[in-house]
């Protein structure tokens, strides 16, 4: 009988299709992990529409949750999770408050599966908090003043050395209805345009009566408040 040599593959050619296939399984985990949420409950009709936008933002959550965190801060560790989840809620809003062609039905649904995060865009729906990037945000007793956080401040009103500085819960710079970008708040890893720019030279323009009146347009106490804060803490250095 003839021996045929035994052929094995290049090495590591195994250990990749090992891995590969992990990677596969573990994607079709993920989408069933959601779809198990879900599970011998109807949904209501226009569900098809939007489950694969809301199955990538579940997908995009999970990434966030499993990311390395080597080189990272522990508070930057959940800034991902935070802009994930308004983003994800923001589609929501839109379609049903925006644009209009959400039903009722199929909106409680998704606050029911605990999809849509009803607090938080109930929110969006109140003057001055269109913007707001959680609700972590507004919850006093997290500040050092008991006040709203330094995102809910605007950027032309902030100290000189604060004008960009990141909610450190959040991720968030500012949520203010005046300073949002696109539609929304400007993010630690949002690219800081001319615009943005503008705002924070306003600092040093605002003088006197000027800065009276930027400060006057504020209508939120919790933001007056911080800023009360803010300047006391000022005349102790």
């Amino acid at each position: 009988r003839r021996r045929f040599a035994r052929l094995d593959p290049p090495r590591g050619t195994n250990q990749r299709a090992r891995a590969a296939t992990q990677e596969g399984r573990k994607e079709r985990s993920d989408k069933m992990s959601f779809r198990r949420r879900l599970k011998n409950k109807k949904p209501p009709a226009g569900w098809d529409l939007i489950e694969s936008s809301v199955e990538d933002f579940e997908q995009q959550m999970k990434d966030a949750v499993n990311e390395e965190h080597e080189g990272k801060r522990k508070n930057e560790l959940t800034w991902r999770i935070h802009r994930i989840h308004w983003e994800k809620n923001r589609f929501i809003y839109d379609l049903k408050y925006k644009r209009k062609v959400m039903s009722d039905e199929l909106y409680d649904y998704l606050c029911r599966e605990k999809v849509a995060d009803p607090a938080l865009i109930s929110k969006w729906r109140k003057p001055g908090y269109e913007n707001l990037c959680s609700l972590l945000a507004i919850q006093k007793g997290d500040t050092n003043f008991g006040t709203a956080s330094i995102c809910r401040v605007p950027i032309a009103a902030r100290a000189p050395q604060q004008q960009l500085t990141p909610n450190v819960r959040t991720g968030c710079i500012s949520c203010v209805s005046g300073d949002g970008q696109f539609g929304g708040p400007i993010w630690w890893n949002t690219p800081i345009t001319s615009d943005i720019q503008a705002k924070t030279s306003k600092k040093g323009e605002e003088k006197g009566s000027g800065k009276r009146a930027a400060e006057d347009d504020i209508d939120d106490p919790e933001v007056r408040k911080r800023l009360a804060a803010l300047k006391g803490a000022e005349g102790l250095d």
